[in-house]
């Protein structure tokens, strides 16, 4: 009976204490339990009212313009009735006084005891945001881009382009980054710089040649087709052409880039092969098949030229871009796929027989396959081959390029009077709730 009444008692203590307590407690106002984040709702109006750059327009305007009153009735629908604001234009300048107030528009004398802005830099229209690439080689006195534009060849595995047109576009894309570009439009002019021959009084040494023709590679009549340079007459191949390309390579330390596929799978000159197909009705090539890679890797590392119709590549199927790769995708601006399907892979075994280091992964490795990879050899010359599946990507080639030399991006900053100006939204609530 005693525990009965000794717990009746607690229960009316504490409940005599909450309603005390309750009577005497003094409640937040609805204001401060949820209150309007009102630096957000600053941010949000400044971007949504400059979202067809009206907000970017109206500030660069003289005071007096009817541009500001319509800005003004913006902000008004913008906002909810009980906020209140000031916003205030500066012109961003250099020297001792950095801003410089420009207009000041409100719709209160004062904003109260509390309030929060946000901040927004517009730019005039008459701004435009460079960027100047650096030129590969600039410190030792420049670099040579050849791009293969032969007319008097074909291309294969380049289906639904021309190399012409390729070559028209990775001119285009890279340019910028050589001091010379030398678009080779025959296979004369081709013969001419594999004797060390300059175009244009460009610098043959230390150049970069883009071969657009897929896996076919143009071949000059004349010297380079003749026996013992670039014709096997024991193997009736072309292979030893391939072994010649090499070995320019190394001796001119030269990249030499294949776009896609079985890289010198082919050979291709129009006036030197005139009946001669490929065996799917391209006339003016010779099949070199395998034979071709393993003699062009061979001159690359000096090797003595053998004939050797092994095939070398395989299939790992799709294939990502690197880690690497994908950061140089954003820094120079590139955006392949970032998969691809590979069915002309190179094994990594090359680089142990051929004396090369894989300098730079364009893909992941898949088991011992490396569908795109910029190979050097340890004495000179470069090799970044792309054996992907038809039809070509030049981006690619041009991301290859460009992370295999990594040539710096200078970007421009809006540093000149006049050019830029902050917007400063201050908000706060009127009103009772």
């Amino acid at each position: 009976m005693m525990r009965t009444i000794e717990i009746l008692l607690v229960i009316i203590i504490i409940t005599a204490a909450f309603l005390i307590s309750a009577f005497f407690a003094v409640l937040p106002s609805p204001r401060q339990v949820s209150p309007i984040n009102l630096r957000r709702l600053a941010l949000t109006t400044l971007q949504t009212m400059d979202v067809d750059y009206d907000l970017s327009q109206t500030v660069f305007k003289s005071s007096d313009d009817p541009a500001w009153g319509g800005l003004q009735i913006a902000l008004s629908a913008c906002l909810p009735p009980n906020v209140i604001y000031n916003m205030t234009v500066y012109e961003v300048q250099s020297g001792n006084q950095l801003y410089t107030v420009i207009k000041s528009i409100s719709n209160a004398e004062n904003l109260g005891i509390s309030s929060d802005s946000a901040t927004y830099l517009a730019a005039s229209s008459n701004v435009t945001f460079k960027v100047t690439p650096e030129k590969i080689g600039e410190s030792q006195g420049g670099v040579t881009l050849y791009i293969l534009n032969c007319s008097d060849a074909n291309g294969w595995w380049i289906t639904g382009y021309t190399a012409q047109s390729l070559a028209e576009d990775l001119k285009q894309a890279l340019s910028p980054y050589f001091k010379s570009t030398i678009m080779v439009q025959n296979t004369t002019q081709l013969a001419k710089i594999l004797n060390g021959t300059a175009l244009q009084n460009e610098t043959v040494q230390n150049a970069v040649v883009i071969n657009t023709e897929g896996e076919a590679v143009p071949i000059p009549a004349g010297y380079y087709a003749s026996s013992g340079v670039g014709y096997d007459s024991t193997h009736t191949s072309y292979a030893r052409y391939c072994h010649t390309l090499g070995l320019r390579v190394r001796q001119y330390n030269w990249t030499w880039i294949s776009i896609v596929g079985y890289p010198l799978y082919y050979v291709s000159n129009t006036g030197l092969f005139p009946s001669e197909q490929n065996t799917w009705g391209i006339y003016g090539m010779k099949n070199v098949e395998a034979a071709g890679l393993n003699a062009f890797l061979r001159g690359i590392d000096n090797q003595s030229y053998t004939y050797d119709a092994t095939w070398i590549t395989g299939e790992p199927g799709i294939v990502y871009l690197s880690s690497q790769a994908s950061y140089y995708c954003n820094y120079y601006g590139i955006y392949p796929s970032p998969y691809q399907t590979a069915t002309r892979a190179l094994p990594d075994s090359i680089l142990s027989t051929y004396h090369l280091s894989q300098s730079f992964a364009i893909f992941n490795k898949v088991g011992n396959w490396m569908a795109g990879s910029v190979y050097k050899n340890a004495g000179s010359g470069s090799f970044i081959a792309l054996g992907l599946t038809r039809s070509s990507d030049i981006r690619l080639a041009s991301l290859g390029l460009l992370c295999a030399y990594k040539p710096r991006l200078f970007r421009s900053d809006y540093t000149v009077n006049g050019t830029s100006r902050l917007v400063v939204l201050q908000l706060g609530q009127a009103g009772s709730v």
